[in-house]
């Protein structure tokens, strides 16, 4: 068995595109071995800023031979379309079979493929497996018009450790690659992985990028652990930067403590965002005024060029950071409101203003509905959270939106519920996200969301497939998660009706109040789901359509899955299906319906009429149970049905001569039926 071994050496890849690409074209390479039926062992993917690289361990020597068996015309067809058959698969009339079916005698052709010698079969098919990998940008270079990620400056191919000749545009394959940009940039032949793993790393190439981010974690805290500092962790970080460097050279720098004056999160975003810096704390928390940075080379004065270098960039950064804060700082949140006005939310929603008018018109009726949430807290929280929209400093680090808004806040002297609502208010952003817990926050985010949602329903701008450009099921979700993870209790359709009252006539008009409830209950199945609940147990609760109140549909789903946990619950439902099925049939057979309750004086049996007296009680107990939605009670007073099913069931028969009495017992079954589907359609519950 043999390795194959193909590396694409090109410009520099955008990191974010690095572990795709490689993913893709391995993908790409096992696709085509499995059109040519050949098997193997294991297949590596590796990536570098400079070079993309797939290792195929255990293949054979050849393709294997293969038969494919082609049916043709009925043994008795025409001669023209036999001969036609001949043709196409290249075969003489004494080379068919003639095979009986189901539908008579036909011809069938039996043709063998005699495999390649896998080196030509890869030469021939190589160029066509790495132009089938996408990218979201690729380009053309020269006068070629071949297009690729970046550039390409050599293909290294080897099979059995012999080169693999084939051309991908102007680059021939061969046996040879290059090191690292600077430090070995003459080229290197290779005989086979181990041989190229071993040549890249003496070339100062580190090719796996688990390997690069482990050397860069381990690396980063030995001089400053020695000081009592710590790296603030930034996985998302250290990934993008061992995507940057084939060589990763971990350097420490420093900046002047008076930035320290300004908030930590304008010198986090300006060190990750714009240098792509690890932060670093004290032990206590506090930032530091030091910085680690990744270099891609090793200099010959141990990197004191290098670190200086980018002191000074940062230091130019941070000043421009540190600038951007004072003068937003001279200016109170409350005066940058008026901005809004120029800001287009979106063209057919208006401005900034008008949503923030809605927001706080909304957040009010909000309020009313969470527990501790004070109007006037949430009318200046409403008013003020979109206000930082203006500043500098989110204007140069969008992501800072909202936890600006808290620091101007408190730097105006608004109350910390105010301040904190600001910040807040965007959350949850996501499933991983924390959830707002202060009524202010709670009523603000909630209103913002909804707008949106309502808005952008109303004009026809829904999610479609996978495309969601307005992130409106994560603002669904975040609606979810808000009303839930605070256990709050009202409906959804009074709220959505008012907010898309707020809006102008002619958007208004477009809101369809259903297919939104349909969209937000949609990803509530999807919560409730991850949250553990049975997808038929969701599908039972959301089956009766009579609820618009979130945290009661969760509750309903927590009782339902509690009583069927119990021998309970799997005996009614058992005793469910059997009624429902009877009255089913029943129903079909003599084209009517048998609608309960049952008439009392009509029953015979001792076990029909216990069953009916314990019907009519549970059904009323059970009943205003689900009204206080005290579930938990509701189902221990269906439990309570369980014997007097059980009797039924043993000692009744349902269908009797005596066509009243028939007619009654079926009602007696619907009326089971309705009782249990008080809680949830029992009807959608498997098992």
């Amino acid at each position: 068995m043999a390795e194959l071994l193909l590396e694409i050496l090109c410009e520099e890849i955008p990191s974010h595109m690095q572990a795709r690409g490689a993913h893709d074209l391995r993908d790409s390479l096992l696709d085509f071995l499995k059109e040519g039926g050949v098997a193997w062992d294991r297949a590596d993917a590796f990536w570098t800023p400079r070079r993309l690289t797939v290792l195929v361990d255990g293949l054979p020597d050849r393709q294997p031979d293969s038969t494919e068996e082609r049916r043709g015309p009925r043994a008795d067809a025409p001669e023209k379309a036999v001969a036609g058959f001949l043709t196409s698969v290249g075969l003489t009339r004494d080379q068919l079979e003639v095979r009986q079916t189901k539908k008579g005698e036909f011809l069938f052709a039996v043709i063998e493929h005699h495999g390649s010698d896998m080196a030509d079969y890869l030469s021939a098919g190589l160029p066509d497996v790495i132009s089938k990998v996408t990218w979201p940008k690729s380009m053309r270079w020269g006068a070629n018009t071949t297009r690729w990620v970046r550039p390409i400056q050599s293909i290294l191919c080897l099979f059995a450790g012999s080169p693999v000749q084939f051309s991908f545009g102007p680059v021939q394959s061969g046996a040879v690659t290059t090191g690292h940009r600077f430090h070995a940039p003459a080229p290197v032949p290779v005989a086979n992985y181990a041989d190229y793993r071993t040549k890249l790393r003496d070339g100062r190439v580190m090719i796996n990028a688990g390997e690069r981010e482990a050397f860069i974690s381990a690396a980063d805290g030995l001089d400053v652990a020695q000081e009592g500092l710590s790296v603030v962790e930034d996985a998302d970080l250290l990934e993008e930067v061992a995507g940057l460097v084939e060589w990763p050279v971990v350097l420490t720098g420093r900046f002047d403590d008076s930035f320290l004056e300004i908030p930590e999160e304008i010198l986090l975003a300006s060190m990750r965002g714009h240098q792509k810096y690890f932060a670093l704390r004290h032990a206590d928390g506090r930032l530091a005024p030091r910085f680690i940075c990744v270099a891609n080379l090793e200099a010959a004065d141990g990197g004191k060029s290098i670190i200086a270098g980018n002191e000074r960039v940062l230091r130019a950064r941070l000043a421009d950071a540190k600038f951007f804060w004072d003068q937003d700082c001279r200016s109170s949140l409350a005066s940058r409101v008026p901005q809004l006005r120029d800001i287009v939310f979106h063209a057919k929603l208006g401005s900034l203003d008008q949503k923030t008018d809605r927001i706080e018109s909304l957040a009010l009726e909000i309020a009313d509905r969470v527990q501790g949430a004070d109007r006037d807290m949430v009318r200046a929280a409403a008013r003020l959270s979109k206000a930082d929209l203006v500043s500098h400093v989110v204007g140069e680090f969008p992501g800072l939106q909202g936890l600006m808004g808290r620091y101007y806040a408190l730097n105006d002297g608004e109350p910390e519920d105010v301040a904190l609502a600001i910040a807040e208010h965007y959350g949850p952003k996501g499933p991983a996200d924390a959830c707002p817990r202060n009524p202010t926050s709670i009523a603000v985010a909630l209103a913002d969301k909804i707008d949106t949602l309502v808005g952008f329903f109303s004009i026809g701008e829904t999610p479609t497939g996978s495309k969601d450009p307005f992130a409106l099921r994560r603002a669904a979700l975040g609606v979810i998660r808000l009303i839930l993870e605070n256990d709050l209790s009202f409906g959804l359709d009074d709220i959505l009706d008012k907010a898309s009252r707020a809006y102008e006539a002619k958007v208004a008009k477009g809101f369809d109040s259903g297919a939104l409830k349909a969209f937000i209950e949609d990803r509530l199945r999807v919560y409730l789901r991850d949250q553990g609940f049975r997808h038929d147990t969701v599908a039972a609760v959301f089956a009766l359509r009579s609820e618009d109140n979130l945290l009661r549909l969760r509750s309903r789903a927590e009782a339902l899955r509690g009583f069927l946990a119990t021998e309970d619950g799997k005996n009614l439902l058992l005793a469910h299906k059997r009624a429902s099925n009877i009255v089913r049939i029943e129903e079909k057979n003599d084209a009517q319906e048998y609608p309960g309750p049952a008439r009392t004086e009509v029953l015979l049996e001792k076990a029909e009429l216990d069953l009916a007296v314990r019907l009519q009680r549970t059904a009323k107990a059970s009943s205003d149970a689900v009204k206080r939605a005290d579930f938990e009670q509701a189902m221990k007073e269906l439990s309570s049905l369980r014997g007097p099913l059980d009797d039924f069931f043993e000692q009744v028969k349902v269908n009797v001569d005596d066509t009243e009495l028939r007619a009654n017992r079926l009602r007696l079954l619907s009326q089971i039926c309705g009782t249990l589907n008080q809680i949830a359609d029992f009807s959608h519950i498997e098992g």
